[in-house]
């Protein structure tokens, strides 16, 4: 049960999410407005994407993307949708 915050902007299939969007990876744990993604595994994480609990910090841990640093605060580059 991981939820994550994007920083940067991220298209997933034919949808397009712009930095500030927060993505859980079930139903049962998304807030509300919360985008959810069953997809979202160490094997799809994105480096634009901030973990916002345990399960999602597991989840970079056994990411590709393990070693790189959190992002920072969105810039206006990284805000532009997708």
């Amino acid at each position: 049960m991981a939820r994550v915050r994007l920083h940067s902007a991220m298209v997933v299939g034919q949808f397009r999410y712009k930095a500030g969007t927060t993505m859980a990876d079930s139903v049962a744990n998304a807030v509300g407005g919360d985008v959810v993604w069953t997809g979202l595994t160490a094997a799809t994480w994105h480096p634009g994407m901030l973990p916002l609990d345990g399960a999602a910090n597991t989840m970079k841990a056994a990411s590709q993307y393990s070693s790189a640093p959190a992002p920072g605060a969105p810039t206006g580059r990284d805000s532009i949708d997708a």
